[in-house]
């Protein structure tokens, strides 16, 4: 997610804008209260202004105070802030259901954009820093638009209205103080060029920090076991104070801004005071007027304030906003044009010379050719990073092959979207994955339209029924967001009903059965053995004993075929496979 240079504006707003446009009339609403707003605190000035030369002259004439112009001009007071206070109650409550309204419809989009990013974009990224996006820095954004928007159309009106009004009043002293806004425009020009590429730093190393903390507690319990807790402590901090250092420079150059536009209005104040000072004792202006006059400078420096406040967060939007959009921009998952239909699948793979590697001119498959036939158990053994599993990241579409092909009953599975081709399979991973929610729900997964009778029955042929019934709720259990409130084989033997419940053509196991023991390793067997009739499965095994009744054994080593055949021609032959099977049953001997 890290970008070496800033996002152009013209990028951001064209992402931006589409989230932005079907809310359209709740910003118009909210601008004309803003509008109505600033029309109030232009004119306020100016009646508090009547106020003083009204007094000022009646003490003056010793004829005694006026109290009913006075109280006509109070009243006026009153009613302008009213206005103003209905008018902003108004506008808070329009801009932040459009805003909210459409931050939920970025994330909805970010959501859903992750669903259609290949597998390869996880696996060179954290997952950490990717949920640093949807998360951090849209609430980044959210929070900016939220500050800054109605700020920066208040302070443009602001501006334009004090100009005005401070023009009926006198046009010298007019001059001398918008010398302020050129002033205040080139500190914060100078101070936002050399503060934006730390906001930038600072964006992506919060990043950094999610995805290490997801890696760390997602480790917990290997960090605990080798007593690594001073590492994890240390790279923590490393990261950390990394994040610490960005953003103390990013937040203190950002700051400069106030104090050197604060100093600039003094400047501009002073010399204002001392000119309209001698206006008023040759009778140019009115007492009240300088007053007046004065707010007004005060009400051209507060948009300018308000900037200088408002711009560590408007840089951190902007940082935050980059990302955002390098997501968004990311390359998805492509289908040829022309799609094929299957119907009636019976199951027959066909891998036709396929080449493949993860990195270019690092071949892990290499003119792989084999052909499996409807119905049949082929299981895949080899050495560790022999390609096993990548045949199978294949077979699925999770890459897609550098050459050949691979074909489902004599079609290209590229020919097929990639929903089509997975609706065919069903797979079991060492790594099991459960979900907060109910048992049933876990298993339901596979098929979400099974019925109670159909998720039970497919416990039942996965040998988990009974220990789902000795649960407190049965199948209403709830299992927390890591699953592990039951044990790890448990959990795989709920992994393995989802499967069975979806009843799929093509059944992938890799090391399906490696979290259980060997008298429940025997009963999946047999279950397993029932549910693959009829279907063609596809078998990693690195416990050799588990797949002695397969079809076809296929040997691989460094992303070829050394052997095929079955479990006793294979032994026959005493190649590689009698090596590995021999070197199993001598360690489990020893």
């Amino acid at each position: 997610m890290k970008n070496k240079q800033s996002v152009p504006f013209s990028s951001i707003w064209k992402t931006l804008k589409p989230f932005i446009a079907p809310y359209k009339w709740s910003y118009l609403g909210a601008i004309v209260m803003v509008v109505i707003t600033c029309i109030v605190l232009a004119v306020n000035p100016s009646v508090e202004g009547g106020i003083t030369s009204s007094l000022l002259e009646d003490v003056m004439s010793g004829t005694g105070v006026r109290f009913d112009v006075v109280l006509r001009l109070l009243v006026t007071l009153f009613c302008l802030f009213l206005t103003k206070t209905v008018a902003q109650i108004i506008e808070t409550i329009w801009l932040t259901n459009a805003i909210q309204s459409a931050m939920h419809d970025l994330r909805d989009a970010l959501h859903q954009k992750i669903h259609r990013l290949p597998v390869r974009y996880f696996d060179h990224h954290q997952y950490g820093d990717i949920l640093s996006v949807i998360t951090n820095d849209v609430d980044t954004l959210s929070n900016a638009l939220q500050q800054s928007f109605i700020n920066i159309i208040s302070g443009v009106l602001t501006l334009i209205l004090a100009i005005g009004m401070m023009l009926t009043i006198d046009v010298t002293m007019t001059l001398i103080a918008i010398l302020l806004i050129p002033l205040a425009l080139l500190i914060t020009r100078l101070v936002v060029h050399h503060s934006q590429a730390k906001f930038n730093a600072q964006q992506n190393a919060l990043g950094r920090l999610n995805g290490t903390i997801t890696e760390l507690y997602g480790g917990f319990n290997e960090i605990l076991l080798y007593n690594r807790q001073q590492q994890a402590m240390e790279d923590f901090r490393a990261i950390n104070a990394d994040l610490q250092v960005n953003a103390f420079q990013a937040q203190f150059m950002s700051s400069l801004i106030s104090p050197l536009t604060s100093l600039c209005t003094y400047l501009i104040i002073g010399s204002v005071a001392v000119v309209g000072s001698i206006f008023a004792m040759d009778g140019v202006i009115l007492i009240g007027q300088l007053q007046a006059f004065i707010r007004y400078i005060w009400q051209i420096n507060e948009p300018l304030s308000q900037i200088s406040n408002l711009s560590s967060q408007i840089q951190s939007a902007y940082a935050a906003m980059g990302r955002i959009v390098t997501l968004l921009d990311q390359k998805e998952e492509t289908e040829r044009e022309s799609l094929k239909q299957l119907d009636n699948v019976k199951g027959q793979v066909r891998f036709d010379h396929v080449h493949f590697g993860y990195h270019e001119n690092e071949p892990i498959i290499k003119d792989f050719s084999v052909t499996v036939e409807p119905g049949q158990m082929v299981a895949i053994v080899g050495p560790t990073g022999a390609g096993k599993t990548t045949l199978i990241n294949l077979l699925e579409r999770f890459y897609d092959v550098s050459g050949g092909s691979i074909q489902l009953d004599g079609v290209d599975i590229r020919d097929l979207s990639r929903q089509e081709l997975r609706e065919n399979f069903a797979m079991v991973l060492q790594d099991t994955w459960l979900f907060h929610g109910t048992i049933y729900d876990n298993i339901r997964y596979g098929r979400l339209d099974a019925r109670k009778d159909e998720v039970i029955e497919a416990a039942k042929r996965a040998k988990v029924h009974h220990f789902i019934r000795t649960l407190p709720d049965g199948y209403d259990m709830v299992l927390n967001e890591e699953g592990n409130n039951i044990s790890q084989g448990e959990k795989q033997l709920l992994t393995i009903a989802r499967a069975f419940l979806k009843d799929p053509q093509i059944l992938i196991l890799d090391e399906a059965t490696s979290s259980v023991d060997t008298r429940l390793e025997k009963m999946l067997q047999e279950a397993m053995h029932n549910v693959m009739q009829g279907r063609t499965s596809f078998v990693i095994a690195h416990r050799l004993s588990t797949i002695r009744n397969a079809d076809l054994i296929l040997v691989l080593q460094e992303g070829n075929i050394v052997e095929q055949g079955t479990h006793k021609e294979l032994m026959t032959k005493n190649g590689a496979y009698a090596a590995l099977y021999n070197s199993q049953f001598a360690q489990s001997e020893s």
